[in-house]
């Protein structure tokens, strides 16, 4: 089994994104409802920032709900408001004591009133920290965050804010919910799919893809070890080659 002690330290991808799938599956599988796994899922959700942390990467970044997760029942979607606004509230010691600081992408508008306030009360409390920055993707769709992206480039060319023949990448970047972070190097799914699901589009554009068959509430420090292993041992080219490279 892989623990932290076999990653290269000098190797690490800046920023890992997440797709943590599965919950309802692992649930089912041991005859109990879709909730059950959720709540596990919040174990492994905590698992890999302390591992995350440990490793010292700088950028982790969640898929924690998705605008197309509201049409899932509603009971099901109370719980998961339900439970991320319990996590938040017990996880404030432990991402201090970790030196995290914690942000969110989405249409966070849209998420019951009582999340937005655990939310901004804990990304308050841990603003000051300058380790890494785990940034939760809530009620997010990156279909949704290009198209609003767009009006607002839109809108400024038509006030004369923003000339056409200077609208490039960085110009784009600044307008779309992550403009904090920097590009995605490492994108993890876990449950065995093979899809992206409208999560980062455009960040991912040369991350390295990872696809794992363990349920995400199984997801382990092996696991992300491995993930991370099989970064470390990729050739990047950025569309060079590999002679470019050496």
């Amino acid at each position: 089994m892989y623990t932290l002690e076999d990653v290269d330290t000098d190797k690490l991808p800046k920023h890992v994104a997440v797709i943590m799938d599965g919950n309802g599956r692992w649930a089912k599988e041991r005859g109990r409802l879709r909730v059950f796994g959720h709540e596990n899922g919040v174990e492994a959700v905590r698992r890999t920032v302390e591992n995350c942390a440990k490793l010292q990467i700088q950028f982790l970044t969640l898929y924690a709900f998705s605008t197309e997760n509201w049409n899932r029942p509603k009971l099901e979607v109370e719980t998961l408001m339900k439970l991320l606004v319990a996590s938040l509230r017990k996880e404030v010691k432990t991402l201090n004591k970790n030196n995290i600081r914690l942000k969110t992408i989405g249409n966070i508008q849209s998420l019951p009133s009582k999340a937005q306030k655990e939310l901004s009360e804990v990304i308050s409390k841990t603003s000051k920290n300058s380790g890494m920055t785990l940034t939760l993707a809530l009620s997010y769709g990156s279909r949704e965050e290009i198209k609003s992206a767009v009006k607002d480039i839109a809108s400024k060319v038509k006030n004369n804010i923003i000339s056409p023949e200077n609208i490039d990448e960085t110009v784009i970047n600044t307008h779309l919910y992550t403009h904090f972070l920097p590009d995605v190097d490492l994108l993890i799914r876990t449950s065995g799919e093979q899809r992206i699901s409208n999560f980062l589009l455009w960040q991912i554009a040369y991350a390295e893809l990872y696809f794992n068959d363990v349920f995400w509430p199984d997801f382990s420090e092996h696991h992300l070890v491995e993930a991370i292993l099989s970064y470390q041992n990729r050739e990047r080219r950025f569309g060079k080659t590999s002679e470019q490279l050496n």
